[in-house]
């Protein structure tokens, strides 16, 4: 069965677009065949793995607004088993654009499920890259979801945001999915001198217990550096402590099917 999987948190810059593309890319070198859907207006995603987010055509935009279909929207990598269905800045109109549809929450959802017997069985995960709000486009991808993977920051407020979003999941599984579920919490920037980081780190799992997966990710300078060389950092520096840290992640992950297919 292929799994769809929203990475998502309402704030900006906790590690998602960065989670989606290594997770994706450690997968994939694992053997994995994976599709990232990249519905963020800015395109981070797209232009992570080197391809362009001004392509006028083949574009997650044109996919949702059904000037193409779902073949003509997937691209394929560098990246051998991963190919990606690229953003669009035109994205960021949607939302006005689709006021009077009163079914557009469900848009994504009938496109992938319309798909899933054929062109899109052959992978293992559609991993959706969400923008850092909670839009139109954010509920679109969790009605289309199985499950979501949410990055969260060890820092300060991180976890006073994090029950906004369970209040909006909550709300998205009684009215539009309820088989919805959460996946994991991967705790993100972990600094290991800093006392803070550590004190997130507990009382997250405080919180949502074994939700939160062992492997954290600390702040890596080459994990910020790999996105400008359009490659993900588990190919630009495979040996640094982010690359590192994100294959153990993917092992995780995988486990994690193994133990939900054995159940």
């Amino acid at each position: 069965m292929t799994n769809i999987i929203s990475v998502i948190n309402q704030k900006g810059g906790v590690g998602k677009t960065t989670t989606v593309i290594n997770l994706a890319a450690s997968l994939s070198i694992m053997g994995q065949n994976n599709l990232v859907i990249d519905l963020d207006p800015q395109g981070n995603a797209t232009t992570g793995f080197g391809k362009n987010n001004n392509n006028e055509d083949n574009n997650v935009y044109n996919l949702l607004i059904k000037k193409i279909n779902l073949e003509e929207a997937i691209q394929e990598t560098n990246i051998k088993n991963l190919n990606i269905i690229g953003s669009h800045v035109n994205l960021s109109g949607l939302e006005v654009e689709t006021a009077s549809d009163a079914k557009r929450a469900f848009v994504l959802k009938e496109i992938l499920s319309g798909e899933k017997h054929n062109i899109l069985q052959k992978y293992d995960n559609i991993f959706i890259d969400c923008p850092p709000s909670l839009s139109l486009l954010t509920i679109m991808s969790l009605v289309a979801s199985d499950e979501l993977l949410v990055p969260l920051q060890t820092e300060f407020f991180a976890l006073e945001g994090i029950t906004q979003l369970v209040k909006t999941i909550d709300r998205i599984k009684e009215n539009l999915n309820p088989t919805l579920s959460i996946r994991g919490i991967l705790l993100t920037m972990f600094d290991k001198r800093n006392k803070l980081s550590s004190e997130v780190d507990r009382e997250a799992r405080n919180y949502f217990k074994e939700k939160v997966y062992q492997t954290v990710i600390q702040r890596n300078v080459r994990l910020s550096e790999a996105p400008s060389h359009g490659l993900p950092c588990v190919i630009y520096d495979k040996n640094c402590v982010g690359s590192k840290s994100y294959f153990k992640l993917a092992e995780e992950f995988t486990k994690q099917n193994n133990i939900e297919s054995a159940a």
